[in-house]
């Protein structure tokens, strides 16, 4: 069972039986959308309370790629003032790395692990440092527009669904080796955009933000596939189910297996 007819290929290449390979779809599109929980509802008052425009996330980003990110963030800022960029470190080794890189740069910064829900983010906070896990996929759902990281140096890109489960059209850079059908997909329905570099980065986000009416039609184009292509976890699991029907009852060994 292959993700694409790429992969179906690349096993017929291998010598799988031709006859035995069937392309039933990638399973990530079957995942369901990400939790909006209580940090997000809080950040969404926050940002409504302060009138904070736009909202800018950038989400699984690799160590060597902050600095691009925030030549990026740069560009929109000289436009909004009162804009925000939450940014979202890949690992959590590079939290405290990513909000020291922030604070020389001359952002204010706020950190996630600093926060208290009970309390208002700061008014003068241009970086928000996401140093928190399971918190990211719902933070999208706020943006105006994003950035999927590990894709601006060869790490091979990150997964381009959370966004799009939002409606937001994720912008990625040109390392997608992880994801390489995936991305090509996005590009090829317009519902994602892919560019080469921290400057280009942030021209494409004063476009998208500038552009209502082609942001919102791109996420739309986003959901629209995420939708197409779910069903791979059904196909999969009748898949199975009929070659396990086709076995023969090997008696002991069954019995064993049942237990």
């Amino acid at each position: 069972m292959a993700q694409s007819e790429e992969g179906a290929r690349r096993l017929k290449e291998l010598g799988a039986d031709e006859s035995k390979i069937e392309v039933t779809g990638n399973l990530k599109y079957d995942l369901a959308a990400p939790p909006v929980g209580p940090f997000v509802q809080w950040l969404e008052m926050q940002i409504r309370q302060q009138e904070r425009w736009p909202v800018v996330v950038a989400g699984s980003v690799a160590a060597d790629e902050e600095e691009a990110v925030l030549a990026a963030y740069d560009v929109v800022q000289r436009q909004w003032r009162r804009s925000l960029l939450v940014l979202a470190p890949r690992k959590p080794e590079r939290f405290d790395g990513a909000a020291q890189i922030v604070s020389q740069g001359g952002w204010t910064v706020a950190r996630r692990s600093h926060l208290s829900l009970s309390a208002p983010l700061a008014e003068d906070a241009d970086v928000l440092v996401l140093d928190s896990m399971g918190e990211l996929g719902g933070t999208y759902s706020l943006a105006n527009a994003v950035f999927i990281g590990g894709s601006l140096i060869s790490v091979g890109g990150h997964n381009l669904l959370e966004p799009a489960f939002f409606g937001r059209a994720p912008v990625f850079g040109p390392h997608m080796g992880n994801f390489q059908e995936m991305a090509a997909q996005f590009l090829a329905e317009r519902a994602g955009v892919q560019v080469k570099s921290g400057e280009e980065l942030g021209r494409e986000w004063v476009r998208m933000i500038q552009q209502d009416a082609m942001r919102r039609g791109m996420g739309q184009n986003a959901i629209s596939l995420v939708q197409r292509h779910r069903g791979a976890t059904e196909r999969t699991v009748a898949r199975i189910r009929a070659i396990v029907r086709q076995e023969p009852d090997t008696g002991a060994n069954s019995a064993e297996f049942a237990g």
